[in-house]
């Protein structure tokens, strides 16, 4: 009777594997409903502004809508590749993101927009290294970690290695100048390394020396000074130099709790700078109100907390790569949309960051994309690699 019963309760545990979740649809859905929300705000922000300067109310939806095809597409394909792969390569992509960073800097090559030179013109589409160094520092270092744990934990040699390569980035990163994202780099990498076991002294030595490092280079930059003293008074000089923050606040004022309606919105019509790109938290604030601005930071924030989720299961399996690569990267989402909304409500200094999964931006996008699919990946494995029966019943919940 034995031998008959514990066939049938293999099967049944068989089967039950075959019935869980490939994918973490709770994630994969609040990345899709940010996106299509994204592209409908990208619209309704963008529209009067593509008339005055194209003629064409629908030239940047067309763009956003096919950088978003792009990111899924690569999405799919990233989805595709086993973390061992990522892990082999990471040295190989942070020297192509360096060797990116160094051409958008030669003359003639780098595109140049409002004063900044950070794309490299593809044809009809112009790359931001930037954006896909940061996606290769998070692969990097997790790699690194992994190689050389005790180093990390035990020498100054082991913790400084990486942060040499990451202040010549960086360095690169502000020549552009691109301040917001050697910030969010910056304190990616740091987090990561403090989650990696780093000495406790050496690293509030070098968070110290980054904050000063930092101060300084917005002290002795006339413009980011100008961004600073705008933060903490943004009405002395409302139709200049705080033009942009009062009109962001204004925004919100008039959505109230509930806004005035999709479409319905006035300050993106000319009067809200950069409305659909760094912005748009705005007219979602004075489109759908309060309610909607609590929307989109709550999928934010769940997004980012799956993404420390995913990384603590990773790391209870013994998938240290994995678990750091997802640390980094909720690290990144999560300080990079508290950036944006903090600096749309007044509570930072204007800073040119997207926000992710809603802002116009073709490389932002595309990089958002690649980012859910390394966690998609990374739940992915976790699934296969089977960590029992209770993990299964509570990932399937979850």
């Amino acid at each position: 009777m034995n031998s008959i019963a514990r066939p049938q309760a293999v099967s049944g545990r068989a089967s039950q594997r075959e019935r869980l979740p490939a994918l973490d649809y709770w994630l994969l859905g609040a990345t899709l409903l940010l996106l299509g929300f994204g592209l409908i705000m990208v619209a309704s922000a963008s529209m009067a502004e593509a008339d005055r300067l194209t003629g064409n109310p629908f030239y940047y939806v067309i763009r956003h809508l096919v950088a978003l095809l792009l990111g899924l597409a690569g999405a799919l394909a990233l989805f595709r590749v086993p973390m061992v792969r990522l892990q082999r390569a990471g040295p190989w992509l942070v020297l192509l993101g360096m060797l990116l960073l160094l051409l958008v800097l030669v003359p003639g090559v780098g595109r140049t927009a409002n004063g900044a030179t950070r794309w490299i013109p593809l044809g009809v589409f112009n790359l931001q290294s930037s954006e896909f160094m940061k996606l290769f520092m998070v692969l990097y270092i997790a790699g690194y970690l992994v190689r050389r744990q005790d180093e990390v934990a035990r020498s100054f040699w082991g913790f400084a290695k990486p942060m040499l390569l990451l202040v010549i980035t960086s360095l690169l990163i502000l020549l552009q100048p691109d301040f917001g994202t050697t910030v969010v780099l910056f304190a990616t990498a740091l987090g990561m390394l403090f989650l990696g076991g780093v000495v406790l002294s050496q690293f509030t030595a070098l968070m110290t020396l980054a904050l000063v490092a930092g101060g300084a280079a917005v002290y002795f930059s006339p413009y980011r000074w100008q961004r600073v003293t705008t933060f903490l008074n943004p009405w002395d000089d409302p139709f200049k130099t705080d033009y942009q923050l009062s009109q962001a606040l204004i925004a919100f004022g008039r959505g109230e709790v509930s806004g005035v309606g999709l479409g319905n919105g006035i300050q993106k019509q000319f009067y809200l700078p950069e409305a659909h790109t760094d912005f748009i938290m705005a007219v979602i604030g004075e489109e759908f109100g309060l309610i909607g601005t609590l929307a989109v930071i709550l999928l934010l924030a769940f997004i980012t907390w799956r993404a420390f989720q995913i990384g603590a299961r990773a790391e209870r399996l013994g998938q240290r790569f994995s678990a750091y690569v997802a640390y980094g990267l909720g690290l990144w989402l999560g300080m990079q949309s508290f950036i944006n909304i903090g600096v749309n409500v007044g509570m930072l200094p204007t800073k040119g960051l997207t926000l992710p999964f809603l802002s116009y931006g073709g490389n932002s996008i595309i990089v958002a994309c690649l980012v859910i699919a390394l966690l998609l990946r990374i739940d992915h494995e976790q699934r296969q690699s089977g960590a029992g029966q209770q993990g299964r019943r509570r990932w399937s919940r979850v």
